[in-house]
């Protein structure tokens, strides 16, 4: 009789974990349905701008929509560009005199000008004669602002394999010597999957194009002209890049502010949260890169109007998006300082096509 009992309650416990796990299911799968398919449309927004701007997750949102849903998400969630190319002569090289007695705009010229600052107090985290780098912090993202006093030493950087393999951007940077460097622009990554070899539209490395590609998407030309100014122009050709004198650049988009100008994020802006990486530069001349880390637990990364918040914050007039996510790197030395993380959740980096270094 006991035995029977004993039985019979282990019956109950069982059926009991299988009901409980059922209800678990079900009332999963029915938020998990409201959050796909139901009136709030910001989940839906997120997973598809994030899935089809991801290195590997494109194929998360095409599990769940249609070609048509995920265009009009696309549609409605995207950056409309500054339709002009930059002015140079609103660049105007200035020497950076440090004194203390200087007037300072706001608090963010003082961090990034003022000579002999407190590191704690002014979140320094490395001060040289050629630059000087910020520890910056957001909600959702951490990472690093370096100002360049001398944009004529910022040179790109290439994979030293073109067309055979990408490097990482350590490598590059050792390679030429760069005392500090971040990543560059885009490369052909069919299926999430390349190593980076071939960058896309055109490149130049100090006044001679090594690759011109057609180039149709957002941005374009990202570089410096022979004056030392950072230019952007839409036009992605060789034959504009001579026509602007462009001595380095790389291609890559969107333009985040053109002439002072910011750029109009629509939605979310439709690239989704992630790590990312910006160039800009300031009326003095003042080059400005930033690097920002995510895919961390509370650090998930920035989007377009973060950067340019930052850009803004900073006194940038012409400020472009570089390549982002796990590309996302800045390296001093030959050594990352970013926390930079794959789609797997491991830290580290992958090969890319080009960047930008400091050489002396």
């Amino acid at each position: 009789m006991a035995k029977h009992m004993a039985r019979k309650e282990k019956r109950k416990l069982k059926s009991r974990i299988i009901t409980i796990i059922l209800s678990i299911f079900i009332i999963g799968a029915l938020v998990l349905a409201f959050l796909l398919y139901g009136p709030y449309a910001g989940f839906r927004e997120y997973l598809i701008t994030v899935g089809m701007t991801s290195m590997t997750h494109d194929w998360i949102p095409k599990l769940f929509y249609s070609d048509e849903t995920i265009a009009k998400v696309m549609e409605n969630n995207r950056v409309d560009e500054v339709q002009e190319d930059t002015n140079t002569w609103q660049i105007k090289k200035e020497e950076n005199t440090n004194t203390q007695e200087k007037q300072y705009v706001n608090e963010f010229e003082k961090q990034i000008l003022a000579p002999n600052l407190d590191k704690d107090k002014y979140n320094i985290y490395k001060d040289d004669k050629d630059f000087r780098i910020i520890n910056i912090k957001g909600k959702g993202y951490t990472g690093f602002l370096a100002a360049i006093y001398d944009a004529s030493k910022i040179r790109t950087l290439v994979t030293s394999r073109l067309g055979v393999t990408g490097q990482y951007l350590t490598t590059m940077a050792k390679n030429n010597n760069a005392k500090l460097a971040i990543n560059g622009g885009k490369f052909y990554d069919p299926s999430y999957s390349s190593n980076g070899a071939t960058p896309r539209g055109v490149t130049y490395v100090n006044g001679k194009c090594v690759t011109s590609y057609k180039y149709t998407s957002t941005g374009g030309i990202i570089g410096f002209n022979k004056d030392d100014v950072l230019v952007l122009s839409s036009t992605c050709t060789k034959a504009n890049a001579e026509r602007l004198n462009i001595r380095d650049c790389v291609t890559c988009g969107p333009f985040l502010i053109v002439n002072g100008k910011a750029s109009t994020v629509v939605g979310n802006g439709g690239w989704g949260v992630a790590p990312r990486t910006a160039i800009g530069q300031r009326k003095d001349g003042v080059v400005l890169w930033l690097v920002l880390d995510g895919r961390a637990i509370g650090r998930q990364g920035a989007d377009m109007d973060d950067l340019i918040e930052i850009m803004e914050r900073y006194g940038a007039v012409n400020a472009a998006n570089l390549d982002g996510g796990t590309s996302s790197v800045m390296a001093v030395d030959g050594e990352l300082i970013n926390d930079p993380i794959d789609s797997t959740g491991a830290h580290k980096t992958r090969f890319i096509a080009t960047g930008f270094g400091l050489i002396d």
